[in-house]
Formats: structure tokens, C-alpha cells, sequence
């Protein structure tokens, strides 16, 4: 068997047939490969795939050649390029970076992280018989909803004096010279998140197939070895990785630069009465940061902004992960220039005043976690974009001038009216100042309910309080810990450390830590050991204190199991109301969760292993579902 598929493969090469490009350096996703000898595309996949695949491709071949002859040009081009998007499909769904999830029966494909992360046990779809069959009637339902939406809209597609209403061309967006300035009524994009996605890296899994089943007839698209990586506009850090401890900075900067060149190509296209749409989510704030200086700098005005929940709160991935719901869009129009500055003290309560309201109103629709702190972002952007330029108090010493505002310092306040907000909540309408870390913990809580959620999410809102997760929450205060892409909040019992949660302590440099603390020798030492520890520490009677203590009650999740809480925590906060605060407040119990349906063999054993463990990457069309 070896000596035959060294053969084949010998033959493959000699055909150009199998995909044998290195994969680009540097890279932020094959490091692991690299380690194990995987340095081409083709050795994502085993003898028996790149076999499976390659007899495919030849068979589709074969078929292009038979539509040449019998099916006219256009439409032989048609059907090429959808059995080539079907076989694309075939290949991330049966690689040695495909897993098998055992609790839904299905095979999951190869990015389910947007990554072709290193997998020690795969799936394997069965390719000799329904592999091709289900990725033909994926790529064919898919067709079906696009034409349905065209015919549904005959009028946009309709054929103009010109000959066509509607032009596709693929090129840079910073780079758009065939356009006459003006001539554009509406731009709109939806541009990369700052370093959360690498298109380009992960676009070459795809792109080494599609040279060999549509060069024929897309060679403009496709004459490169893999894709143009220097051009995109993302912070690829590991790009600039060989340039030292400065290579963040520079890949920060390179996607600013990138993205202000774009928006300054859709300012020159747009005409006066024109509308710029954009489509941002939030996978890092500091991106909105970013954005809105390469925005602002090309020239618009934020007019308004909508958070749209864009994801299915009925998805098992969705209610399980407690990820983004919400992507949020921005209507820009050109901005009239400002006769003069603004100074940023003059602006700052009005930000604030905005920020808060608008937390408050996207509440009320039902806008929780995170997504409810980056609602805020667009409407606070939107009055600094019509006053600019705003200027600080700060002097730049080059210049002798008034620094500019940037505008994550007008983020920082929406983020503050935000937490403000939620934390009025749990403390039932009173305002209470706790240290940040404190604040991160009840956020925790309240945004994802769970004491396992993703990192990134974790992160995200550590941001948003002004805290590093590595640092501060980590390793300083171990009020989280790492599981591969998730963080886990750890028990009072798990943050015992002397200065820390220290039953010998009476001062505390952290309000969850002094509660902590009287968990911890409630639960290990009883009733009594914690009264002589609130006593000694005057906590019986510290109104910050019990607030705390009401916050939490507020923030843990209540839900019982067979009459009993099924978080531990939420048990020792009841016993420590019960015994030493009883004019806390409890709120209503809760109900268990519903368990979503399974359509995977309908075990419902699955959707208790989901409910303990968590899912493990990002939302995902898996094989076998609808």
C-alpha cells in the first residue's frame, strides 16, 4: 500500500494535481505544524483523503471538459465554479484537522476556530460514498436561496441601457481609480476586526485547490502561488515578528494606515448626499479605537448606529459559548469641517449623558454581556466625529500643540456608564464604587452567567474595565484561571493565598477578596469562625461590604438541581445572608435551562456533556445538520 500511494503521489506531482505549496511563513496558525514536519497543504491530509479528493478532482475535470463541448461558455463557468466551491467544502470537512464530536454523532470541519489548529485524533468523513453527495446538495441550497433572493428582486438585477446594472470586480479597496470622484451613492463594507481573523492564511487552505479546479477560468484570480498576505488590511503580528518588540506597534499601525487609505478612497467616490455603511462587531475594542481614527481622519461623520443581533440565541453553539450576538453598524456621511476645535472637557458630559442613555435603552430591548458595552461605542463616536477635531489638555512636546483626541478615551467613558448601569442593577438602583477588579468579577457574572466562558470574551471585558487578563486577573489575583480557549472563575477555596484571601487579614486592597474571604471560613470553618472574622474585620456593619455581598447574590447564577443550588457559591452567599444579613435581598429563583433539541441520534446525554463542558470554537455550520 505504501509503494502504491508513493506511486500515485509521484503521479499527482507530475500533474500539478496535489496542492504540495509551502505553507507561507510567518504565520500565526501553522507553528504547530511546523513542529511535526507539516510544511506543505497537502500534509493536512492522510493518504487516504488526499486520495479521495484527488480521484475527485480528476472526475471533475473530466466533467469540465464535457461542459466545454455542451454547454455553453457562460454557463459551463456557472456550474465549474459551483462543483468547485462543493469540493472546497469536501476537503475542509475530511482533513487531518477535522474532528469527530461524539455527543451530536457529526463531523466538524477544519476552522472551527478560524484556524487549522493541530489535531491530534480527527474525523474522517466517509468519502467513497456520501461526502460528494452532501457537499453538492449543501453548494445547491445554497444556490437555491440565492436565487430565490434575485427573484425576488428582478428590479436591481435588471439589464440597463449599458448592458448590465451590476458590476463585480475583486481589487484593493484602497485603490479604486476606475471610479470618478462623486459618482457613488452608497459604500458599504464590512472590514477585517483588527488581528481576530488572518483571511489571507486561512483562505490559502481553499485557495491551493482552487487553482486546480478554476484556473482555467479565473487565472486573474488565481496566478499566485498563495494569497497576497503584504496588501491585506489586518494587524498580522506575526508579520512583523522578526522586527522585535516593536512588532505589534508596527502591525497596529500598518492596519490603521490600511484602513485609513480605504476610507479615504470611499470619501473620494461618495458623492455629497452619499451614505458610508460599516459593519463592525466587537472582537477587540481596541480595534473601535482604530476604526474610528481611520474614519474620522478620512473625513465622516457618524450619523447613527444600530446594534442588529445577528446570531440565533437558539443556536446550541450560541447558548452555550455566551459569545457576541450583536454586529453593530455605523451610517457615515461626509462631515462638514469644523470651523474650529472642540476641547474635550467641553464635550465629555455629553458623551457620558449619550453613553448612558443609550445603555439604558439597548437594555430595555433585551442587549446583555458585552454586546451591551459596544451598543454604546457607536452612538458615543458619533459626537465626537460631528465635533472634530477635539483636542486635549495634553500638549505634544514636539509640536508645543494640543494633542488630538483619540477616540478610545471617549470609549472609555461609555464603558463606565455601562458598568455603572449594570451594577446599579444588582444593587437594586444604589451606586457603589468598587475597585476594577471587583467590578470585572460581578461583570463576569452577570454577562455570562457561567464560571466557563471564552477567553476572548473574558478579555474583552477586561478591556472594557481597564485591566490586563494576563496580569491582573491571572496571575496577580487568580480570579480566573486558563483552559485552553476558555477561563474558568475560580471558587474563594481556589484563591487561598496569604494577602490575598487570608482569613488572618482585616484590611483588604480588593472588595472581592474581603468577601472571598468570609466564603472561605464560612464554608470550611462554619458559622461561627466567620462572625469572629466580621467582627475582627468590621464588616457586620460596612456598607460597601454588603453591597458587595447584594451584588453577588444578584450576579450568581441561583438555578437548583433536585432542591439544591447547583452553583456552590450561590449557596454560601444564601447561608451568609441567612446568618449575618438578612436585610439583603434575595432575587426570584430560577428556572433550569431549557435543553436545546438534539438531532444528532437525540441523546440526551449530549446535551449534558454540552451543558458541563462547554463548546470549543466559534459558531459553525456542522455536517449532517440542516
Amino acid at each position: 500500500m505504501v509503494t502504491k500511494f508513493g506511486n500515485w503521489k509521484a503521479e499527482w506531482e507530475r500533474k500539478g494535481l496535489l496542492p504540495d505549496e509551502q505553507i507561507s511563513e510567518p504565520t500565526n496558525y501553522a507553528r504547530g505544524h511546523l513542529l511535526y514536519g507539516d510544511g506543505r497543504w497537502s500534509h493536512l491530509f492522510s493518504p487516504r483523503q488526499l486520495f479521495s479528493h484527488i480521484t475527485t478532482l480528476r472526475v471533475l475535470h473530466e466533467v469540465s471538459e464535457r461542459l466545454a463541448l455542451e454547454v455553453p461558455k457562460e454557463r459551463a463557468q456557472a456550474i465549474q465554479t459551483y462543483l468547485a466551491l462543493a469540493f472546497d467544502k469536501a476537503v475542509d470537512y475530511n482533513t487531518n484537522r477535522a474532528t469527530w464530536e461524539c455527543t451530536r454523532g457529526i463531523v466538524k470541519h477544519i476552522f472551527q476556530r478560524h484556524g487549522f489548529d493541530m489535531k491530534w485524533t480527527f474525523g474522517e468523513f466517509d468519502a467513497a460514498r456520501n461526502l460528494l453527495p452532501w457537499v453538492i446538495d449543501q453548494v445547491a441550497d445554497a444556490f437555491q436561496g440565492i436565487a430565490r433572493l434575485v427573484g425576488s428582486s428582478r428590479s436591481v438585477f435588471a439589464v440597463g441601457s449599458n448592458g448590465r446594472s451590476i458590476h463585480l470586480t475583486c481589487g484593493n479597496a484602497a485603490q479604486l481609480s476606475r471610479l470618478a470622484p462623486g459618482t457613488i451613492r452608497h459604500v458599504c463594507v464590512d472590514p477585517p476586526y483588527y488581528d481576530n481573523v488572518m483571511y489571507a492564511e486561512c483562505s490559502d487552505f481553499f485557495y491551493v485547490w482552487l487553482k486546480r479546479t478554476l484556473k482555467g477560468i479565473q487565472p486573474e484570480l488565481l496566478h499566485e502561488e498563495v494569497t497576497n498576505k503584504d496588501d491585506e488590511a489586518v494587524a498580522n503580528f506575526a508579520r512583523f515578528k522578526s522586527v522585535g518588540k516593536n512588532g505589534r506597534d508596527l502591525a497596529t499601525a500598518d492596519y490603521e494606515r490600511k484602513m485609513a487609505a480605504a476610507f479615504r478612497e470611499a470619501y473620494r467616490i461618495l458623492s455629497d448626499d452619499g451614505v458610508l455603511t460599516v459593519m463592525f462587531t466587537h472582537k477587540r475594542v481596541d480595534a473601535w479605537d482604530k476604526l474610528a481614527t481611520a474614519l474620522i481622519g478620512a473625513g465622516f461623520g457618524i450619523r447613527a448606529s444600530w446594534p442588529v443581533h445577528t446570531e440565533s440565541e437558539h443556536s446550541l453553539h450560541q447558548a452555550k459559548k455566551n459569545a457576541a450576538a450583536s454586529t453593530i453598524l455605523l451610517v457615515c456621511r461626509k462631515r462638514e469641517p469644523s470651523k474650529e476645535p472642540v476641547w474635550w472637557d467641553d464635550l465629555k458630559n455629553k458623551v457620558r449623558e449619550t453613553a448612558s442613555t443609550k445603555a439604558e435603552e439597548f437594555e430595555k430591548q433585551g442587549m446583555r454581556g458585552v454586546d451591551l458595552y459596544i451598543s454604546t461605542f457607536g452612538p458615543t463616536l458619533s459626537i465626537i466625529s460631528e465635533h472634530w477635531p477635539v483636542l486635549t489638555g495634553d500638549v505634544d512636546p514636539k509640536t508645543g500643540q494640543p494633542k488630538p483626541l483619540r477616540p478610545d478615551m471617549a470609549l472609555d467613558l461609555a464603558r463606565e456608564e455601562v458598568v455603572n448601569l449594570r451594577k446599579r442593577g444588582l444593587l437594586l438602583g444604589r451606586a457603589v464604587q468598587f475597585d476594577q477588579v471587583t467590578d470585572w468579577y460581578l461583570m463576569a457574572w452577570d454577562a455570562f452567567r457561567a464560571e466557563q466562558f471564552p477567553a476572548d470574551e473574558a478579555r474583552k471585558l477586561a478591556i472594557a474595565l481597564g485591566l490586563n487578563i494576563e496580569d491582573d486577573l491571572v496571575k496577580n489575583k487568580r480570579i480566573v484561571t486558563k483552559k485552553q480557549d476558555f477561563v474558568v472563575l475560580q471558587p474563594p477555596t481556589a484563591r487561598r493565598k496569604k494577602g490575598m484571601v487570608d482569613p488572618d487579614l482585616t484590611a483588604f486592597d480588593s472588595q472581592i477578596d474581603a468577601v472571598h474571604t468570609a466564603m472561605l471560613v464560612f464554608e470550611e470553618d462554619g458559622a461561627r469562625a466567620c462572625e469572629r472574622f466580621l467582627r475582627q474585620a468590621h464588616f457586620l456593619n460596612d456598607a460597601t461590604f454588603k453591597a458587595c455581598l447584594q451584588a453577588l447574590i444578584n450576579a450568581v447564577p441561583r438555578t437548583k438541581k433536585k432542591g439544591k443550588f447547583v452553583r456552590t457559591e450561590a449557596e454560601v452567599l444564601d447561608q451568609l445572608r441567612d446568618a449575618f444579613f438578612p436585610d439583603l435581598q434575595i432575587p426570584p429563583e430560577e428556572a433550569p435551562p431549557a435543553l436545546p433539541a438534539q438531532q444528532a441520534f437525540g441523546f440526551a446525554k449530549a446535551a449534558e456533556d454540552v451543558e458541563e463542558y462547554g463548546e470549543d470554537g466559534e459558531e459553525q455550520e456542522d455536517a449532517g445538520e440542516d
